[in-house]
């Protein structure tokens, strides 16, 4: 008897179901929740492909959060911690994959995912079995094996650190991504000097104040453009002076205008 759709959660009261289950790629899809979901911190031996549909999902792996807009996929390893943040009504696909003596990424990444997977991912959800094994399903279960290995790899993520200082902080700069604070500022809040957080930041982050806080920006303007949020309103949310400020910046990072990313990539205006 073929699975009926139920939300992700639903399925998910054992997070590590799938590891349960013989099969070397398990889709599940969840549609239309009404309220934000999430799942707690979790982590299965078999790996796990996020896939939005529609919608946003974030996903917290580790010490980053990684955005996951439409037409890209999350890729998170076997055995690595990671929890996933559902916008309202979205339609998401998660695949768990058996990933033993496979050449797919070893860390956590984004990954582009081509209209032929996607819906090779979509018919091998509907056809999928629960309960036994199908040479046809099989055989194409291969072949998207072997597309996921060609995959583009992207780093669509904003570190957050587990020192608590700097996990603050991130939390912050999240809460309020318009604030323009400099280092020093932030500093004066923590009680510390400004050359002493600069430090920290380099040695936990691997980046500058100015080159974290600036990828967070890209973060959440990737995410709000995959929601076709009005550059006009993305750029004031992000706290920029006006639109030619925003658009820049956003060009000087990615090479392209956010009307011109949002185009090739989701295909709206």
């Amino acid at each position: 008897m073929r699975h009926k759709d139920k939300t992700i959660f639903e399925r998910l009261s054992d997070l590590c179901f799938a590891d349960h289950y013989p099969h070397r790629v398990l889709v599940l899809r969840s549609r239309s929740v009404p309220q934000r979901e999430e799942t707690p911190w979790h982590h299965h031996k078999k790996a796990q492909l996020v896939l939005p549909l529609t919608g946003v999902v974030t996903s917290y792996i580790d010490d980053k959060m990684w955005l996951v807009p439409p037409r890209c996929a999350v890729w998170i390893p076997s055995d690595v911690r990671h929890s996933n943040q559902i916008s309202p009504k979205a339609d998401v696909c998660m695949l768990f994959i058996d990933a033993t003596d496979l050449p797919l990424p070893e860390v956590a990444c984004t990954l582009t995912i081509t209209p032929f997977i996607r819906e090779l991912i979509l018919h091998l959800h509907g056809q999928q079995r629960y309960e036994e094994s199908d040479p046809t399903t099989d055989r194409l279960v291969e072949v998207l094996i072997d597309q996921l290995v060609t995959l583009e790899r992207e780093e669509f993520n904003f570190p957050i650190p587990d020192e608590p200082t700097l996990n603050r902080l991130a939390l912050e700069l999240i809460a309020r991504p318009h604030e323009k604070r400099t280092l020093g500022e932030w500093a004066s809040d923590f009680a510390m000097s400004e050359r002493t957080l600069a430090r920290m930041i380099k040695r936990h982050v691997q980046l500058t104040f100015g080159q974290w806080r600036r990828q967070l920006h890209i973060v959440l303007a990737l995410q709000k453009l995959a929601i076709n949020m009005p550059i006009q309103t993305l750029s004031e949310e992000l706290g920029y002076d006006s639109v030619s400020a925003f658009i820049t910046f956003f060009k000087k990072a990615l090479g392209k205008s956010p009307r011109q990313y949002r185009i090739e990539r989701w295909g709206k205006e």
